[in-house]
């Protein structure tokens, strides 16, 4: 037998891809998915296996974050690939989509292959790449789909940046049908929204911030919809925030549009009073919404409307952060959080174990094309360990990101990664972090 053979037993199996639930073990050869269930124990192992004890906590496939931002060429002092890589495998992250908001932008083939050298030589997990929708992030230019799409990238998107111009939308979409790639969006209507910084309502006019109606939102999701149907692309609304954009994801589907949506952790755990006494950490894009639209993402990851919970990752200096509320820069880090955050979930009894883990592995992976998200015979051991009760507290000077601009700096959590593999690597260990 190899002496790189692993097993990992007495484990939680996990794989929201088949539906398992149940106590057993992972069989790792070579870095690959060698075997795997309730059969792998202490006694049936083959001679020579070493073996690693995991008490019983749970073990599932390796999280894929389907939006984030690295930084990295251009803004290496927000983040790097390196400390994103960090950051995701202490989250249990073992496949990051990046975006293109990067200096220079994502728009050209040859940059597609310079970020993933650059991704295999010094991130310690996975990374996929989106390209620019449009040339230079700036919607007024279609990019060179095609191209891009030899490259490699598996998605198309303007980060966000929400296009405004109809026909360029129109024409993007068609263009993209012939790729086979989704479109993500920021769907807020740039018009209606403005330079407004906080949702309309209450809160805003009590602080006497310039406010977006949550409208805004919806108004985009309607429009990209009929424009999805009518090209017949692949279109994901990738952090929706309000209970009329959920509605009409919901009618969308039912009208069976080849529309996905997803949202990030803020969205279904914070709401805007969380921008306290003008917490700048707290301020995104789009917006943290009032309580009643918090409620309804929750209600729309249940009946899964919405398909995908990722981090959002948005890293941002300390100095872009430390100024009036107004002029900071929206964007949280997210990716050590993500999973902690949404086991409050679970925790609340709002949504079964099985169906969140799905959002953050099969789900994702569906969207971009990947093959990862699930526990297989064959495929690489990407994994990830965590116990589902741990208590801790969010410290954000403590987090591996560069950047530190947590929304949840202070929020008690309920849930840990205790080790994340990818290939059958050990990439994060908690006892010796």
């Amino acid at each position: 037998m190899s002496m790189n053979t692993l097993a990992l037993i007495n484990a939680r199996l996990l794989d929201p891809a088949t539906g398992t639930d149940e106590t057993g073990g992972i069989l790792i050869k070579d870095g690959l998915i060698q075997d795997w269930g309730s059969h792998i124990k202490a006694d049936t192992l083959p001679d020579g296996t070493d073996s690693e004890d995991c008490g019983g906590h749970c073990l599932a496939p390796g999280l894929i974050d389907a939006h984030a931002y690295l930084c990295e060429p251009g803004k290496e002092h927000r983040e790097t690939m390196a400390t994103a890589g960090e950051a995701a495998a202490a989250g249990g992250i073992t496949t990051i989509n990046a975006f293109p908001a990067t200096e220079p932008v994502i728009d050209d083939p040859s940059l597609v292959a310079i970020v993933a050298r650059r991704a295999r030589e010094t991130c310690p997990v996975n990374i996929c790449i989106t390209g620019a929708l449009t040339r230079g992030l700036e919607g007024s230019e279609m990019a060179e789909l095609g191209l891009l799409a030899e490259a490699g990238v598996v998605a198309f998107s303007d980060g966000q940046k929400a296009i405004g111009d109809i026909n360029l939308m129109r024409r993007s979409l068609a263009y993209s049908t012939m790729f086979g790639k989704p479109v993500i969006v920021h769907a807020e209507e740039p018009n209606l929204a403005g330079a407004g910084v906080m949702t309309g309502g209450r809160t805003a006019t009590f602080m006497g911030l310039k406010s977006a109606p949550s409208c805004a939102e919806a108004i985009l999701v309607e429009r990209d919809i009929r424009l999805a149907a009518m090209t017949g692309a692949r279109w994901h609304a990738a952090h929706l925030s309000t209970a009329d954009a959920l509605k009409s994801i919901r009618r969308a589907k039912e009208e069976q549009i080849d529309v996905t949506a997803g949202t990030a952790p803020h969205y279904h755990a914070l709401n805007d009073l969380e921008v306290g006494e003008y917490r700048t950490f707290a301020r995104v894009s789009p917006p943290l919404r009032e309580e009643t639209d918090r409620m309804a993402v929750v209600a729309a990851l249940k009946d899964g409307t919405l398909d995908i919970i990722s981090s959002q990752h948005l890293p941002q200096s300390a100095d872009s952060k430390r100024v009036p509320f107004a002029q900071a820069k929206p964007g949280v880090v997210g990716l050590e959080t993500m999973l902690p955050v949404s086991l409050r979930l679970y925790h609340n009894q709002e949504l079964d174990l099985l169906p969140l883990l799905a959002t953050m592995t099969v789900a994702p992976a569906k969207l971009l094309g990947l093959d990862y998200g699930r526990i297989e015979k064959g495929k690489p051991a990407d994994l990830c360990l965590f116990d589902l009760e741990k208590p801790w507290q969010v410290d954000g000077t403590q987090l591996k990101s560069k950047s530190k601009n947590t929304a949840f700096d202070g929020h008690l959590l309920q849930g840990r990664v205790l080790k994340t593999l990818v290939a059958g690597k050990i990439v994060f260990s908690l006892q010796d972090s």
